[in-house]
């Protein structure tokens, strides 16, 4: 039995939706006699869109039974709705289950799509496992949509005229595998897609309602039906004796041509689309018992709906100006701000005021998951702890940050980035205590991976650290042979899994998390205790799991593709807090505001493309087809967008916020504000939006106010602490960046090399550089008939201790054979006038005229004695060679320093000599071998000395300080001090170099 008509009430918008539900419920059960008679609270059954809002309902009930004990309603959830998927969680026609198959898991549905995807492969490249899996994860969502809509994708083949695109009809071919295999498939398996199950239960549900109608009420509340099979069973509901609906936010002062020209972008879309099915007119839907329409809400309800009135009724705004002209517009406002920084500063203040009025409320609203992240941490500032109940993703939780380094780390084979990545992260122990740890790693850093990278795999971490000891036997290389052992023996079930082309994917998995296990073990907790515990663990226990229980779908893949994958499955996951941190403030993305209500709401991120986000055609199916498979346009999305809008836009205190510019890019404002911003300069009140503080606030929050700009460094240390030896090259150091010198002579701070600097510029010019004075010390006289052979040999000689270093067999000994050929015909015409060479001279002399005994030493690369009884001084450059102009200002000094020194005869083994030759030899070895710069000596080794010791006489005086870049040679090039000296802060305050 039924009712003739359906029972359809609303909550207007504005009006908090639960609370609202819950006050009339517990004034009057039976709201009247429409629920039947003398019935408790506790008879009434109330379905809601989703889990969450189940348990904030329960909250609404207590908040309005003001302390009174109650026997709740039964809240159920019509259906669990989560970003990408609706997933029917619990019903309460449950006994009905048993009827029907299960579902298939996300994660294995997506598997066993991606094996038949790679079925389909006819090349190597279109077998990778993880293109075929980020394809089947969009394939499944496909297969959701059409089961969801209850589209027959049997017409596929008809719905391609032979006029589109070859391509489309490839994309039908492929999606043909949803129609012929995988039903097979699901039939073998004896499960059922997910929505489609979904269907069934909701159609069961329905049918056994409308069979046997309970006796005691029904309540469906909050949905607007957007699901066609939630639909069919909120009709059925309605016209129960005892049932009802209840809409959240029907639009109920749009006039009928408005309403009649609702189309899919339109925010009541979804509810007229509803209505229609229940053959009902919006004129039948009455207000929810005890809510009552305050001025304010109709104004604003008013304003709202005509802004988004439907763009072929915008003419009536004409004739609705007047009316919305005498309503006053309070308690909503617009803040535009120019850079997305101000953005979420201005959004946390905002929130931080809200605190200062007791039980006062706030919540921020966006789907944009970087502003919502960045207002949480700048609430930070405050002291305060709030979680972004929209999620982060699985991936970036620590326990799956930890797995994916571990997996990265053994497949990339030690690799120093991805090795030190996965061996500092908190969750790393090994199995001893952490501080001890961190010691070891550290040393194994500075001794082992800093600098080119070492071979592969353990193996070269073991060859790597003895061939350092043998170099640098003063150095201490405690328990590093230890550490690296115990690395071998955790990593090695996945290590010798990945050693294999291919494998089982579960076989792969289970040394991966037998590896994480024994790496986050610390000898007190066992791993497992460690990775798994508090939320984040217990997330990345139920993805592993689930992963493992589905790996035989996939069954064999590739090793080298693992990593990959686990972190793409991983990534699309999305882990949302059980608990937020802070009562009183939220941050929601809008599925999780549907229902919710705050005192105060801001809307961010309002700008096109973001709220709404693009209705973006998907990637199987254009337009003509969709519409051939009666499928929703993508603009429904909009619609739903546009109804989350309203809602949040309702609310008693409103902010509208946007970024003017998102990463330097202008953006666009959202097409909803555009059309209020339109609709209040039509009526007069373009200013009605104005923030009030709320922009100078953000403005002033970060001004320096009355601190100082940042300063250049000016260290002046005593003069006791000032260098007295110098090498040549630190000269012109002295002369561009002082700060370097403080830094380095002073303070005694040595560069780090870089982390896996592969062959660091530093280290191919040693190793040319030997080569060459082994080449030279071989044969300092004449040079034999075979000089290339024998320079070749030396140089295969050199290299040898190099060539398992990434990059140096395959791009360095190449061009050092071009480099090799230059050489040798640059010797040739170069030695006609020359008597011997000495490669590597070492110099020393003592610099008259201060006040201290200051030395300059030097270590030249090649200095000829000439048959003319001069000397030439050649210095090897691998990289960028100093101009004419800078030697001979003096601002790069160090080849005539090194010709005065040859004047006073500070080289070992050479007499006192005048410099005939300054050359430099720029060596590439690429398409131009090598290059020859000469530099006129005529009188610059004497005003070059005597610059020296005016320079040196200055930073005698204590006066004088160490400047940070005083004379750079290129201003936008960052030294290996500069950060130290904070050149950054003070050249952006105005105070940069000369």
């Amino acid at each position: 039995m039924s009712h003739d008509s359906p029972r359809v009430f609303t909550i207007p918008a504005g009006t908090p939706f639960l609370d609202a539900l819950a006050r009339a419920l517990i004034a009057d059960p039976t709201l009247g006699g429409q629920l039947g008679s003398a019935v408790a609270l506790a008879d009434i059954k109330i379905l809601l869109p989703t889990r969450r809002a189940v348990r904030a309902l329960g909250d609404a009930f207590l908040r309005m039974g003001e302390g009174r004990a109650l026997l709740l309603p039964d809240i159920r959830p019509l259906g669990d709705v989560d970003e990408d998927e609706l997933v029917l969680a619990g019903n309460f026609g449950a006994r009905l289950a048993g009827d029907f198959r299960q579902q298939i898991g996300q994660l294995e549905r997506q598997l066993r799509l991606a094996r038949l995807i790679l079925d389909l492969a006819k090349t190597p490249d279109e077998s990778d496992v993880c293109r075929a899996a980020a394809l089947a994860g969009d394939l499944g969502r496909f297969l959701d949509m059409v089961e969801t809509e209850r589209v027959d994708l049997g017409n596929l083949a008809g719905i391609v005229p032979d006029e589109f695109a070859e391509n489309w009809q490839l994309t039908i071919e492929f999606l043909k595998l949803l129609t012929a295999r995988w039903p097979a498939e699901l039939e073998r398996l004896g499960l059922l897609d997910p929505a489609r199950r979904r269907n069934l239960l909701l159609d069961a549900e329905a049918a056994e309602l409308k069979a046997s109608p309970p006796k005691n009420p029904i309540i469906g509340a909050g949905s607007t039906g957007s699901i066609p099979a939630t639909a069919a069973l909120l009709e059925t509901i309605s016209r129960l004796p005892n049932g009802a609906i209840v809409l959240p936010g029907l639009d109920l002062v749009l006039d009928s041509e408005g309403w009649e020209a609702v189309s899919h972008s339109h925010p009541q879309y979804g509810m007229k689309q509803l209505l229609t099915r229940m053959q009902a007119a919006r004129e039948d839907v009455t207000l929810w018992p005890g809510c009552e329409i305050s001025p304010a809400q109709e104004a604003r309800a008013r304003l709202l709906s005509e802004a988004l009135r439907p763009a072929e009724t915008t003419e009536r705004w004409q004739t609705q100006l007047a009316a919305l002209s005498s309503h006053p517009i309070s308690s909503l406002f617009l803040l535009e701000i120019e850079q997305f920084r101000g953005e979420s500063e201005a959004i946390a203040m905002m929130m931080r005021e809200t605190l200062e009025t007791p039980g006062k409320t706030a919540a921020l609203v966006t789907p944009d998951r970087a502003l919502a992240r960045r207002v949480a941490m700048d609430l930070r500032r405050w002291n305060i702890e709030i979680d972004d109940s929209g999620g982060i993703p699985l991936a970036q939780t620590p326990p799956l940050a930890f797995l994916r380094l571990v997996a990265e780390m053994v497949a990339q084979d030690f690799a120093p980035v991805p090795l030190l990545a996965c061996l500092k992260h908190p969750l790393a122990a090994l199995g001893e205590d952490q501080t001890r740890l961190r010691t070891d790693i550290r040393r194994l850093e500075l001794r082992l991976l800093r600098g080119p990278r070492p071979a592969p795999g353990i193996d070269g971490l073991h060859k790597a650290l003895a061939q350092a000891k043998a170099e640098r036997p003063d150095r201490d290389f405690n328990g590093l042979e230890t550490l690296i052992a115990r690395i071998e023996a955790v990593c090695a079930p996945l290590k010798s899994v990945f050693a294999m082309k291919t494998a089982p994917l579960a076989d792969i998995l289970r040394a991966h998390v037998e590896c994480a296990e024994g790496l986050a073990d610390d000898g007190k907790d066992k791993g497992a205790e460690r990775l798994w515990s508090k939320d984040d663990g217990e997330a990345a226990s139920l993805f592993v799991n689930e992963m493992m229980e589905a790996a035989s779908a996939l069954d064999q893949i590739e090793t080298r593709s693992y990593a990959r994958l686990f972190s793409d499955l991983a990534g699309a996951r999305v882990v949302r807090p059980k608990f937020g941190r802070h009562p009183r403030l939220f941050i929601w993305g809008p599925l999780e505001a549907r229902l919710q209500h705050a005192d105060r709401v801001i809307l961010g991120g309002l700008n096109e493309g973001t709220w709404p986000a693009e209705a973006n055609i998907d990637p199987w199916l254009n337009r003509p087809m969709r519409s051939s498979l009666h499928l929703e346009p993508p603009e429904r999305r909009i619609g739903l967008s546009a109804h989350d809008f309203v809602e949040g836009a309702s609310a008693a205190e409103v902010i509208l916020t946007r970024a003017l510019k998102v990463d330097g890019a202008p953006t666009v404002a959202s097409r909803w504000l555009l059309r209020l911003q339109s609709l209040l300069k039509g009526i007069g009140k373009e200013d009605a939006l104005k923030a009030p503080h709320w922009l100078h606030w953000a403005t002033a929050l970060n001004e320096p106010g009355v601190e100082s700009a940042m300063q250049k460094p000016m260290p002046r240390p005593p003069l006791r602490a000032r260098p007295v030896r110098f090498r040549v090259t630190e000269i012109e150091t002295l002369i561009r960046d002082p700060y370097a010198i403080y830094a380095r002579k002073i303070l005694g701070l040595d560069v780090l090399d870089p982390i896996d600097a592969n062959v660091a510029a530093a280290e191919r010019g040693t190793i040319i550089h030997e080569a060459l004075e082994k080449f030279a010390t071989a044969y300092p006289d004449a040079l034999p008939e075979d000089a290339f052979e024998q320079l070749i040999r030396i140089g295969a000689d050199v290299f040898e201790t190099s060539m398992d270093r990434p990059g140096v067999a395959a791009f360095w000994w190449p061009r050092f054979q071009r480099i090799a050929r230059w050489i040798v015909d640059y010797e040739r015409k170069h030695r006609e006038a020359m008597r011997r060479a000495h490669a590597e001279v070492k110099g020393e002399v003592a610099i008259e005229g201060l006040a201290r005994k200051t030395m300059l030493v030097a270590r030249a690369d090649r200095i000829d004695e000439m048959t003319d009884g001069t000397l030439a001084i050649v210095d090897y450059k691998t990289g960028q060679i100093p101009s004419i102009k800078q030697v001979e200002t003096g601002l790069s000094p160090q080849l005539p320093l090194e010709a005065a020194m040859a004047a006073r005869g500070g080289f070992e083994g050479l007499a006192p000599a005048g410099t005939s030759r300054l050359l430099f030899l720029r060596l590439t070895g690429g398409e131009t071998a090598g290059e020859r710069r000469a530099i006129s000596p005529d009188g610059l080794a004497d005003e070059t000395w005597a610059r020296l010791v005016a320079l040196l006489a200055q930073y005698e005086d204590e006066a004088t300080p160490y400047l940070s870049r005083p004379r750079p040679m290129f201003e936008g090039r960052f030294g290996d001090y500069d950060h130290l000296a904070r050149v950054k802060e003070w050249s952006a305050s105005g105070e940069g170099g000369e």
